[in-house]
């Protein structure tokens, strides 16, 4: 009796818990497909009476589908495989070798970490802009602002990835470096060989970690990148501002679509969309790897 209770209570926690997580999607689901009439009809809360997808239509005009889609992977794919080479080789020195100032440099890694964005950026983008000026190239406007730092280990969160690769590269016994060394493995061969072989599937979990917050963040990429190239999250961004403007045009007369919360909605299901198709693509794996590094404490 005893067991049923505490599964009793082991199984309602769980389904509060994922109530929490799971109320918004349902709720954006649910008004997405609304139509005007049941939006600002007060008596219709998750059913809509009217459904339509023409609202994904007019959210993906505004988007500009599929090319902010497209460029949007290739960007945040891009970042995301330059932050996993770099974090791989990154934590694998931290975990295997000991040199002067290795204490030091953990530390400031750290501290990359601890210190708020917005107190690093106007520091950043001055030093950008002084070595655009320098070079006579373009740097600001131009995802390569991004791509240096994503290459020097200063891209979105590239700590905890630094960190998941040294947690993970600590696990593995030194004495099969040791084989290999014997075996007349040189240093490259034993990262390559050894130590890469066997955190495949911790390279995924830092690939998809870095592939989600190069997708969603939108402050340093609005900041550096601007209106140059169309991403699918800066496009959600500034939604409310471009509608009139996108979605009126070659759809009718004046003010025959106004912005509502079914729009914005589908707008945001769009964009979250990659994310969610991504995750269901590689459930199993994400999870298992998230075992197998160690991120769970254990």
């Amino acid at each position: 009796m005893a067991k049923r209770i505490g599964k009793l209570v082991i199984y309602f926690l769980l389904i509060c818990i994922g109530y929490i997580y799971l109320e918004p999607i349902f709720e954006m689901i649910s008004k997405s497909i609304m139509s005007a009439s049941d939006i600002i009809d007060p008596s219709i809360e998750w059913i809509a009476l009217n459904p339509t997808l023409d609202n994904f239509g007019v959210a993906a005009r505004v988007l500009k589908m599929p090319g902010s889609l497209i460029n949007s992977i290739l960007f945040s794919a891009g970042l995301a495989i330059l932050q996993t080479i770099v974090a791989a080789m990154t934590g694998y020195a931290l975990s295997r070798y000991k040199f002067r100032g290795k204490g030091f440099w953990f530390t400031m890694i750290l501290l990359a970490f601890i210190v708020p964005v917005t107190v690093l950026m106007i520091p950043r983008l001055i030093i950008f802009i002084t070595a655009q000026n320098s070079l006579g190239m373009q740097l600001i406007g131009t995802p390569i602002p991004q791509v240096l730092m994503a290459v020097f280990g200063q891209g979105v969160n590239g700590t905890i990835l630094i960190l998941i690769f040294w947690n993970f590269f600590n696990l593995i016994p030194y004495s099969l470096d040791e084989a290999a060394m014997i075996d007349g493995a040189g240093p490259f061969q034993v990262f390559f060989h050894i130590a890469m072989r066997l955190s495949v599937s911790t390279v995924l979990i830092v690939f998809l970690f870095a592939f989600v917050w190069n997708w969603n963040e939108t402050y340093q990429t609005a900041t550096y990148l601007g209106g140059t190239m169309d991403l699918l999250p800066l496009k959600l961004s500034t939604f409310d501002s471009m509608f009139s403007s996108n979605a009126s045009s070659g759809m009718g007369s004046e003010g025959m679509y106004k912005i509502n919360e079914a729009y914005k909605m589908a707008a945001t299901l769009i964009s979250i969309a990659p994310l969610l198709l991504l995750y269901a693509c590689v459930q199993k794996q994400f999870i298992q790897g998230i075992e197998n590094t160690g991120i769970t404490g254990e």
